[in-house]
């Protein structure tokens, strides 16, 4: 076989010859390397390629035509029941193991695409120096290494141990049997992109970028990064897994991809590099103050409350009373702070990209036409806003937020404190009713009231108020503060001549809709405002340290990112309340009883729900019950939600949780990774498949 024939069938670049030899468009007009790369708009314009290849299905947050990891685990869904018998993208094939090794591949072309032309731009980009200074050039490396290394990691989190590229680039001189390269083990990859993110966070700026660079990696992108790699790399699944599955994932020389023995300097290292940003004292969790006199909804009547503030939202939530942290300022309690609009604000477009202190990646304003966020609102909002009305919550997800003093929210059995499932707030006209029962509107069962902030700003209740302030015709008042019910003889409940504009539990999201947003069609998003991505957050940075350091047995100096000092760590009390008490605070919560923090596996499952609650529908629960090892329980338990067969008059039992059987619940081992696609393994002989999954039969 001779070398140049083999060129255009080579493993992991591209799914032809055709898009193969396309490097780049810059390449089709006689220009050679050398002329892109002294060319400052030339080199930029290949940057911005490469940047272009973190979109599409490999955004972190998005609706199931980009995320679709978002929603099909546990906690969301999306119900898609006029297509269940297709082919296409339904929650019923993912859930139920039915997706084929063909499906939801573009992922591998893109990030392979993406990681050679990285290396292309940062082994080239010193040529055109006569165009940028020093300091550009070293920057526009940094972000391309980041990039780079990003899709790499996207491609782990997604198949697990995958091939590593050589740096400089493959050499198509070689027979094609040489340039077949095999999967590295699962810490060997985690090790090479977590130094490549060091390195990239050497050549990145500290500074937060400006309004036109919003979606350009700076040093703490980098670390924060680096700090997820290490994260998954401790976990469970990949750190000493002893277990059948873990011993069927092998190279082509049958050696093990992934360790049988624990390291718990793993763990270290994923509380240093999140420690890192910490003390890079760039971020913090984002906060709005709370106002001092809040509106009395009794004196000015329930319409009047709802539109009273000139930002256009309905009055807040009053935090809780506590008798410590209501009295102390932020950090230490929220005094001054308003819990409920502090979280809400990160996600429905109030909080800009710009200047955030919390978001620390986002792809910003460079996403696909602005629409991969929109969407999530456009499925969430209910088709009396003509939105798609089938995004929704699974009742495990409603049941983990907490009450509003921090206390358990009881589960099926008993819901909740005083309260049966008949029981409802009171008709406005009732003398009790405002101020007991707020923020619930007239006629919501009292399962709704008393939870805690970041409750109110992500789930859309059975009753709950949709304000679409934004709406252009003020006349229409129809389309202004809808309550929306999902009876099912209401407009937003079941249907038999929808059976996909529906929400099967009952339970839709609030999180990502802003109270301005309304759609004027069915298929615009011209009324959503514009949401930047939370690819990386500060609060998950936190949750990181806390819960690597609880991992932790003895006492470690792991050295910093750029090898300048040591970064001691190990399980202190202090520095775990350090991680997880301002993202309970700014929440409005408690922090945990010492009895919690003095235990590992009672802080284990705490920080594990902390991070159900706080990164609900940002991407991270899929893989999140992967890397713990829990998904086989959690995944396999039955769906629940309220009773989306009971009509108005029979309210009573549709607030009586129900099994959904309809919402499929299946995992088996397989599903730990994504399958690698037949096309790639007769590509690479040397790739092998994730266990459960077949090769190819040629």
């Amino acid at each position: 076989m001779k070398k140049i024939l083999f060129i255009l069938s080579v493993v992991l670049l591209s799914g032809g010859c055709k898009d193969y030899l396309d490097i780049d468009h810059l390449l089709e007009n006689t220009m050679d390397i050398e002329t892109v790369f002294e060319s400052k708009d030339y080199s930029d314009q290949w940057l911005a390629g490469v940047f272009e290849r973190l979109e599409g299905e490999n955004m972190d947050v998005g609706s199931k035509e980009t995320a679709l990891f978002n929603i099909i685990t546990d906690d969301m869904y999306f119900n898609d029941r006029r297509k269940i018998n297709d082919n296409g993208r339904t929650y019923d094939k993912f859930k139920n193991g039915d997706y084929k090794e063909s499906d939801e591949q573009g992922s591998w072309e893109r990030c392979y695409r993406g990681i050679r032309d990285a290396s292309t731009y940062i082994l080239n980009i010193d040529k055109c120096s006569k165009e940028l200074t020093q300091e550009e050039i070293t920057d526009r490396k940094g972000q391309a290494r980041f990039v780079r290394a990003y899709l790499y990691w996207l491609l782990l989190r997604k198949y697990g141990p995958i091939p590593i590229l050589p740096l400089e680039g493959l050499d198509f001189t070689k027979d094609y049997e040489e340039l077949a390269i095999p999967r590295s083990p699962y810490g060997d990859c985690a090790e090479f992109i977590a130094g490549e993110l060091a390195l990239a966070a050497q050549e990145l700026p500290l500074s937060l970028r400006d309004n036109t660079n919003i979606a350009r990696p700076t040093r703490g992108a980098a670390l924060a990064a680096r700090a997820k790699v290490y994260l998954y790399s401790a976990s469970p699944l990949f750190n000493g897994n002893t277990d059948g599955w873990a011993a069927q994932l092998v190279d082509h020389e049958g050696n093990r991809l992934v360790s049988e023995t624990r390291d718990e300097t793993k763990w270290a290292k994923a509380a240093a590099a999140a420690k890192e940003v910490m003390d890079l004292g760039v971020y913090e969790l984002h906060t709005v103050p709370f106002r001092d006199q809040p509106i009395d909804a009794s004196k000015i009547g329930f319409q009047a409350w709802l539109t009273y503030d000139y930002h256009y939202y309905p009055a807040t939530i009053p935090p809780p009373a506590h008798d410590e942290f209501s009295e102390l300022y932020w950090p230490d309690g929220w005094k001054n702070i308003d819990p409920f609009e502090s979280y809400r604000q990160v996600f429905n477009g109030d909080m800009r990209a710009w200047g955030s202190t919390e978001l620390i990646f986002t792809r910003g304003v460079n996403q696909r036409n602005n629409d991969d966020v929109k969407a999530l609102a456009a499925h969430q909002m209910p088709r009396t806003m003509n939105g798609w009305n089938t995004h929704g919550l699974s009742l495990k997800m409603y049941d983990a937020y907490y009450m509003n003093d921090g206390t358990e929210f009881p589960p099926d059995g008993a819901r909740p404190k005083g309260y049966t499932p008949s029981t409802y707030s009171n008709d406005p006209a009732a003398d009790n009713y405002y101020g007991k029962f707020l923020p619930l509107p007239p006629g919501v069962s009292l399962q709704h009231f008393n939870r805690e902030p970041r409750f109110y700003a992500s789930v859309a209740y059975n009753g709950s108020i949709w304000e679409a302030e934004g709406y252009p015709d003020r006349t229409q008042k129809t389309r202004l503060y809808q309550q929306a019910f999902y009876y099912r003889d209401s407009e937003n409940g079941k249907k038999p001549s929808e059976p996909m504009y529906y929400l099967p539990t009952g339970i839709g999201i609030k999180k990502y809709y802003h109270p301005r947003d309304y759609r004027e069609t069915t298929t615009s998003y011209g009324g959503i405002l514009f949401k930047p991505e939370p690819a990386i957050r500060y609060a998950e940075v936190l949750l990181i340290y806390a819960e690597a350091l609880n991992e932790l047995s003895g006492a470690y100096a792991i050295p910093s990112y750029d090898g300048a000092r040591s970064i001691p760590v190990s399980r202190s009390i202090a520095q775990m309340r350090s991680g997880i008490k301002p993202v309970r605070i700014r929440a409005g919560l408690p922090d945990f009883e010492p009895e919690v923090y003095d235990n590992a596996d009672k802080f284990r499952a705490k920080l594990k729900r902390e991070r159900q609650i706080e990164l609900m529908g940002e991407g991270h629960r899929y893989f999140d019950l992967r890397r713990w090892k829990d998904a086989p329980v959690e995944e396999n338990s039955v769906v629940r939600g309220f009773n989306m067969n009971m009509t108005s008059s029979q309210r009573e039992r549709f607030d009586t949780p129900v099994d959904v059987l309809n919402l499929p619940s299946v995992f088996v081992d397989k599903m730990y990774l994504w399958p690698i696609s037949h096309t790639e393994l007769r590509r690479n002989r040397n790739l092998t498949q994730n266990p459960g999954w077949s090769y190819f039969t040629e």
